[in-house]
């Protein structure tokens, strides 16, 4: 077994001081563990831990697959037991009963849930197919959507996932799978949306970004926050930002907001970075009152996407600045400017700017 003081300092997180398990490089250059970055980013910093300097608004968090090679020779995959292969080969044979291919799902799904290592060696054994083909039965569905979004939680499973045919079935899922089913599916599908390449797939697979939006517009509880999420995670991607434009988003997004689903207003906060979005959301009766009162009594991250949206906003309709400062968006983002959080800081600063500049009839 490899001790921690025979790990070299550039295999561990500047974060965590602990040896990477997912390792991705800020724009700044320099690699932390995901899961240590995305606490420093959730928190509201908005700089490079290292450095100390701002980093781009959305910065992405690119995975070092040259690095995570380089750890994977400090913590060598250990072979299957007995007991885990016989999981795997009751699963893939063709004779076992459903009662034993759901109880060997049941068992994959519950071990690698935390374990990176045994993830790695299920993937490994090719059963990959065989869980896909689970997806097709009513009995098997949940489960083998859960293994499937244990598996995705390595990045270098999720080309190989999307690549292997997973978004065929999960879009099937969106569309007519049962409830629990469809929260599963739309959380595989922000999993695998983490890689570029992926968001770029998936939104242009036919009927994926409109499925999301029909769960948001129909669906209740844990499926329409998870299907929020997807569309989030989509529509980073720009060109898939017009495509939810197209299924109908904007106002479906709107009235979730408006009923208190604040990840529909993240949503809406990326939307309102291209024409077709902006011009849908200016249509919608009441969408400022409902951001502003998202800037009232929103979440940090909720407070972020809304300040956000009316800055995309007001720097292109004139309506839409009257509008806000008659909402008393101006007194709000002087208020702002002095919480303890950098990127609310930041967009009420630059909010307050376009105000002010539209004001004396300046464009941003």
């Amino acid at each position: 077994m490899i001790m921690e003081s025979e790990v070299p300092e550039h295999l561990k997180c500047p974060i965590s001081l602990e040896i990477m398990s997912d390792p991705v490089i800020l724009s700044s250059g320099h690699t932390f563990d995901r899961s240590s970055i995305q606490r420093w980013f959730d928190s509201g910093h908005f700089t490079c831990p290292i450095t100390k300097l701002p980093l781009p608004l959305h910065s992405p968090l690119i995975p070092n697959h040259a690095l995570r090679t380089l750890i994977s020779t400090f913590t060598p995959t250990p072979p299957l037991t007995h007991h885990h292969e016989t999981l795997i080969s009751s699963l893939a044979s063709p004779s076992s009963s459903l009662h034993s291919k759901h109880d060997s799902l049941r068992h994959l799904t519950r071990l690698s849930k935390r374990d990176a290592l045994f993830r790695r060696r299920i993937t490994e054994s090719g059963v990959v197919p065989v869980v896909l083909s689970c997806i097709d039965d009513d009995l098997l569905r949940e489960k083998a959507l859960s293994l499937l979004l244990n598996l995705s939680l390595d990045d270098d499973n999720k080309v190989g996932l999307v690549a292997e045919g997973v978004v065929r079935r999960v879009v099937a899922v969106l569309i007519g799978g049962s409830s629990d089913c469809r929260a599963v599916a739309a959380t595989l599908v922000t999993s695998l949306a983490v890689v570029e390449v992926n968001k770029a797939t998936i939104g242009a697979y036919t009927h994926a970004i409109g499925a999301l939006v029909s769960i948001v517009r129909s669906g209740k509880g844990r499926e329409k926050k998870e299907a929020a999420t997807a569309l989030y995670a989509l529509c980073s991607f720009p060109d898939n930002r017009r495509r939810a434009v197209d299924c109908g988003a904007v106002p479906v997004l709107l009235q979730s907001a408006d009923s208190g689903l604040e990840r529909a207003v993240e949503v809406i906060g990326l939307l309102a970075k291209c024409k077709e979005g902006r011009e849908q959301i200016e249509k919608f009766d009441g969408c400022v009152r409902i951001l502003v009162r998202v800037l009232r009594n929103g979440s940090s991250k909720g407070i972020q996407y809304a300040l956000l949206s009316l800055n995309s906003l007001c720097c292109n309709s004139d309506g839409i600045v009257e509008e806000a400062i008659e909402e008393g968006v101006l007194e709000i983002c002087v208020g702002l400017l002095e919480v303890d959080n950098d990127k609310i800081r930041r967009n009420a600063s630059i909010l307050i700017q376009a105000l002010r500049s539209n004001r004396r009839g300046v464009n941003c």
